[in-house]
């Protein structure tokens, strides 16, 4: 249902059209109806689009329009049986643009003859859609006028109850005297077990790592799937891409469908995923995870797409599967995680405020590309800040996994724990292909997602004198740095998750460390950005007078990152210096932006 205004002026409704005949967001057919009010709040057509009908944009994608003078009830009845026939015998789209007025304004309060003076005065001439259909019946002869007058009478009377019993509700309802007590927020210090069986593991690892006789390879896949088969077997370390397979596959064997979508997502950004191959010979596709089934859901399976060049409308309508597909993990993957700026609009009234407008739960995953790397201030920052704005009342959940293990759970978990609601995830760039951002699939058959990670290298927790709280990348520069200069009084500890805040759990890492006399809370956005101004005050709270707090990053920026490569570099070991010890010359190959480039091309 669109108004004429909107159909012509929201680019989400050109987006949404040119969903409809692709493969995994066709729905059948959709018709849409347009009330056209030949207005816009009070902007007329003549200044709300360059097109002659509203619904022009439908062309676009060949869509047959249906132009419906409002004034004929019969036409648009006609109008709308041969939509419904076309919609279900060819499973297309229909447009159905019903040309009237609304007699008062864009409210029953506003004025409209101070900007329409001319087709207000029309409008309050004209004796209205009812009168002149009725007229039309009694002159054919089809209802009599003391029928009209009773069927009339008839309506009003419903209409009259529903408003006296409305009034009468409201009357007897005790008035509210206090304002409502704030929802009690969770501590997000609970690890929910999602470990899996060494079978299951071995099950979904060859699932994805021997190739179809029949199919012909691209030889650059032959050494990663080679490396995936050892990653199996444990005989290397398990990369990024291994452990969201095995946490994929996985769900898929318990029962869950699992559905990932984005720009690119087949493949990876980053062409690490590769979810999906292509046949070099007959370009037929293959989808090793695609072909695990359940015996617990024969239903259950993975489903991975491509969407279109769409931010706005592919992640409204990943909001809506996942309201569908209760049990499901659906999973929406931005390309680069600012780009999720083009769904703004869907983020802020749906996925955060769902739960608090309309009662409405879901377990939509965000997958947001996050790191500073050197690559600019477009490839830079999924703008965590701006999540963590909006959390309140247990509406979501943020998380910065810092190693492919606790990748693996915290997706797990999105499915198995049994509140309901959507992950917000800041996911790796350069850290996919680290060495030292791996983990053993040890990992994976026990325990589960971690909200604050201990330092595990703190021998002798009695020297600390300082911990470095940060989350995320900078973690591997930090650590690469305190190794070379052989540093035991510094500690670095992890904040895996922002909210719900993990408060019990971090207390207990801090109070382990009895002689600290400083926190230095390190990140590597600037600092009215990223994760400092959600955390403060929490941190404040916590440490009391056992130690002071200091921030330690970016200085206040516009814009999320510098544009130059060197003066990236130079920011960076400002950062790691401040925060463990002075003249740092070692980055870890995550920052470093000739050696993250190879890791992770921007144009992979």
């Amino acid at each position: 249902l669109h108004g004429d205004a909107a159909f012509s002026g929201q680019g989400i409704v050109m987006e949404t059209l040119q969903l409809a005949n692709l493969r995994g967001y066709r729905t059948g057919g959709t018709i849409h109806i347009v009330i056209n009010n030949q207005i816009g709040f009070t902007t007329g057509p003549e200044a709300g689009r360059s097109s002659i009908y509203s619904t022009d944009a439908a062309q676009i994608t060949q869509t047959p329009i249906f132009h419906i003078n409002g004034d004929d009830p019969e036409a648009a009845y006609r109008v709308l049986q041969i939509a419904l026939e076309y919609r279900q015998e060819f499973n297309k789209d229909v447009v159905l643009d019903l040309v009237g007025f609304r007699r008062l304004g864009h409210n029953e309060g506003d004025e409209p003859s101070y900007t329409q003076p001319l087709m207000y005065a029309r409008v309050k001439a004209h004796p209205g859609v009812r009168h002149i259909y009725a007229e039309r019946l009694i002159r054919e002869e089809v209802i009599t006028a003391d029928e009209l007058k009773g069927m009339t009478q008839g309506v009003v009377d419903k209409y009259e109850g529903i408003l006296a019993r409305a009034k009468k509700i409201a009357k007897e309802k005790p008035a509210r005297a206090v304002v409502p007590e704030p929802i009690k927020e969770l501590d997000g210090s609970i690890v929910v077990e999602t470990a899996i069986s060494g079978n299951v593991l071995k099950t979904v690892a060859e699932q994805i790592s021997i190739v179809p006789e029949d199919f012909s390879v691209n030889p650059k896949m032959v050494g990663q799937l080679a490396k995936r088969a050892k990653m199996g077997a444990g005989e290397t370390p398990m990369d990024w891409a291994f452990a969201e397979a095995i946490a994929f596959g996985s769900l898929v064997l318990d029962g869950a469908r699992v559905r990932l979508s984005g720009q690119d997502s087949g493949r990876g950004t980053f062409s690490q995923r590769h979810a999906l191959m292509y046949d070099t010979v007959t370009g037929k596709m293959w989808s090793p995870l695609g072909l695990l089934r359940s015996e617990r859901n024969p239903l259950a399976r993975v489903q991975v797409f491509d969407s279109s060049l769409s931010e706005n409308a592919v992640l409204g309508f990943e909001y809506g599967y996942s309201l569908k597909s209760r049990g499901a993990l659906v999973a929406w993957e931005a390309q680069f995680g600012d780009f999720a700026n083009g769904a703004q609009v869907i983020i802020d009234q749906y996925i955060a405020a769902s739960e608090d407008k309309w009662g409405q739960t879901c377990r939509l995953v965000m997958l947001l590309p996050h790191g500073y790397e050197g690559q600019g201030p477009e490839h830079s920052s999924a703008r965590l800040e701006r999540f963590l704005q909006l959390c309140a009342e247990n509406n979501i959940q943020v998380c910065y996994p810092t190693t492919p293990a606790q990748y693996f759970h915290m997706l797990r978990r999105q499915v198995v724990q049994e509140e309901a609601r959507p992950c917000i995830v800041m996911t790796p760039k350069s850290l996919l292909r680290l060495p030292a951002a791996s983990s053993s699939i040890d990992e994976l058959t026990s325990g589960g997602f971690q909200p604050v990670l201990d330092d595990r290298e703190a021998d002798d927790k009695e020297k600390i004198r300082r911990v470095v709280l940060c989350s995320g990348k900078v973690f591997y520069d930090l650590s690469n740095a305190r190794t070379e200069k052989g540093d035991t009084a510094v500690a670095l500890v992890r904040l895996e998750q922002f909210y719900p805040f993990p408060g019990t759990r971090l207390q207990e890492v801090l109070d382990s460390y009895p002689n600290i006399t400083e926190v230095m809370w390190t990140q590597e956005e600037p600092q009215n950005m990223g994760g400092w101004t959600f955390v403060e005050p929490r941190l404040r709270e916590m440490l009391s007078d056992k130690a002071s707090l200091r921030y330690v990053g970016r200085v206040p920026s516009a814009s999320p990152a510098t544009g130059s490569y060197a003066i990236h570099e130079l920011e960076q070991r400002e950062i790691i210096e401040t925060a463990l010890i002075s003249n740092s010359d070692d980055l870890s190959p995550a920052s470093d932006p000739e050696v993250s480039e190879r890791l992770a091309p921007a144009s992979a």
